[in-house]
């Protein structure tokens, strides 16, 4: 009868009674983000254009809208997407994979799951290629008539690499243009090269030979590594193939070849790389790193402009945010494009595409902040989970967010799945406040806020049903997965409301608690929040914070 409640209180999202407890219950939470650059004027945008984690971004104009993808790895619902009228404010209007039945990650580490995704439209159609790590397919396809609806099941293609891209050529083919590993003999590690092959709408299957285009990358420096993200398009008569190179860390690089015919051979310009930052001094102000894996997209007028992944780091190569989506135009100089010149370093604030300026009602850079009471009959788009939800243990509604405790950890996901709702960090300077009520918790179990960058590394103030808050972290794989305990603070009312707040100013985190209507009191000060960059947990994912509920094995 128990396990009978649960299910009726989790489906209703309706209080149960403390004697059949189960239930962690969210009623808000809150986010403060503060952005120290420029601000913009009249006429300029700033950069990022989606500030935290949105990496690999891949752009399609169809006549005077914008669709913009992004990857997700393994997280759930996957592969963002965003609508725009002016390349400067974006919505996002849905996931493209939001349905369980679409995918399975299985239990992978967070780095795995979804990669780049590259989204193009022909004939009233639009269509996203992307690559599923670990998932046993490899590369696929989805469509759609509305990107803001429903998307396709996956079609799998049967090819091996990363990075897929398809482009439709004007004579009704398209093809499909990806990374993989070289013909022949691997010369040295980060060796890879960029395929083509035939791809039939119709049928939705790879056709004919796949070739080559460019083996190692341009050879800019020994040994090109890791030439990925790929994407075609025409200009002026020329084919153009445009791929990351170096990695994508601080080398990252865009390199540009270009050829006559879309099987090549493709030359790759003298002036490459066309946009990097790698040559620049660590030690300028506010540096923007590892930029790269860009998509070119042609205005109405004439005009280019570049999506691209790239880095903030707030000291030396530490960032909490992963890789941004950011926005530059792109000059053509006797029949090549260049985004950056070579040493210049990349511009926050620049001046606007010549389009009607068509804000969002919710921002995506600069200093912002927003309330969610979780009151809609279901998760909003912004909002994730860890894998693939194969069975319901959330519920949304008029008493908020309601969590059923999981046995699975936040260190230990690859035996289940964490009781953890996410949301992406957009700032490294935020506050961060939960609404929890306790009341609901059985003994044993934990319900929280957590702040989290893999299954290694992250933090959670967690509320023990009656007793105390107690902030958790695990630093290492050799660290307990539950986190090792670090502070803790008795409660002085075990039953009443409790609210939970973190508080990032870059390298710093500190942690408070306030119970019922009292005032804020701390947790823990000045805790090391490093251990949450890419630099110290590895990878190459950003932070994510929210409502997180536990119960011991």
């Amino acid at each position: 009868m128990k396990k009978i409640a649960l299910w009726l209180a989790l489906l209703l999202c309706v209080p149960i009674s403390v004697a059949q407890a189960g239930l962690a219950w969210f009623s808000s939470a809150q986010y403060q983000g503060r952005d120290d650059g420029p601000a913009p004027a009249a006429g300029q945008y700033r950069n990022p254009i989606l500030a935290g984690f949105y990496p690999d971004p891949s752009i399609v104009r169809v006549g005077d809208d914008f669709y913009l993808v992004n990857s997700s790895f393994g997280y759930f619902p996957g592969l963002p997407v965003f609508h725009s009228r002016d390349l400067v404010h974006w919505t996002q209007i849905g996931n493209a994979i939001d349905r369980p039945e679409q995918i399975n990650f299985g239990h992978a580490e967070l780095t795995r799951g979804l990669f780049a995704a590259s989204i193009s439209h022909h004939a009233g159609r639009y269509y996203i290629v992307n690559t599923c790590f670990y998932c046993g397919g490899g590369n696929f396809v989805i469509t759609t008539d509305n990107p803001a609806g429903q998307w396709s099941k996956p079609i799998w293609l049967n090819v091996e690499g990363i990075d897929p891209s398809l482009f439709f050529d004007d004579d009704g083919k398209a093809w499909l243009v990806r990374n993989g590993m070289p013909e022949g003999k691997v010369r040295y590690e980060g060796h890879r090269a960029i395929w083509l092959q035939e791809f039939d709408p119709a049928a939705m299957k790879l056709v004919g030979p796949s070739r080559v285009l460019v083996d190692s990358g341009v050879d800019l420096e020994p040994n090109p590594q890791h030439v990925e993200g790929p994407h075609l398009f025409r200009h002026a008569g020329w084919y153009y193939l445009i791929a990351a190179q170096g990695g994508t860390g601080d080398r990252h690089a865009e390199m540009v070849w270009r050829s006559r015919a879309v099987s090549g051979p493709y030359e790759a310009w003298s002036g490459n790389p066309t946009l990097t930052q790698r040559d620049l001094s660590a030690h300028r102000p506010q540096p923007i790193t590892s930029t790269g894996h860009a998509q070119f997209v042609e205005l109405k007028d004439g005009s280019w402009w570049t999506v691209f992944l790239g880095t903030r780091p707030y000291r030396n190569e530490e960032y909490l945010l992963g890789r941004e989506t950011f926005l530059l135009p792109v000059h053509w100089q006797d029949g090549w494009p260049q985004v950056l010149p070579h040493g210049s370093p990349l511009p926050l604030l620049l001046a606007r595409p010549a389009l009607a300026d068509a804000p969002s009602s919710s921002p995506t850079t600069g200093s912002f902040a927003w309330t969610e009471r979780f009151t809609e009959s279901k998760l909003p788009p912004t909002w994730m989970t860890i894998n693939v939800p194969r069975t319901p243990w959330f519920s949304t509604g008029a008493n908020g967010l309601c969590l059923t405790p999981s046995s699975t950890s936040l260190g230990d996901y690859a035996s289940g799945q964490p009781a953890y709702v996410a949301h992406r960090l957009q700032h490294h300077k935020a506050t961060i406040e939960l609404a929890l009520d306790p009341r609901d918790l059985a003994a044993g179990e934990q319900a929280g806020l957590a702040l989290l960058q893999n299954e290694t590394h992250y933090y959670a103030a967690m509320l023990e049903q009656g007793a105390a808050v107690i902030l958790y972290r695990r630093n290492s794989k050799d660290d307990p997965p539950t986190g090792a305990a670090i502070a803790r603070t008795a409660l002085a009312y075990p039953h009443a409301p409790i609210r939970l707040r973190f508080e990032l100013d870059g390298a710093r985190l500190d942690a408070y608690l306030a119970e019922g209507s009292a005032s804020w009191k701390p947790l823990a000060m000045d805790v090391d929040a490093s251990l949450l960059s890419v630099v110290k947990a590895g990878g190459f994912i950003g932070v994510t914070f929210g409502p997180y509920a536990y119960v011991a094995k």
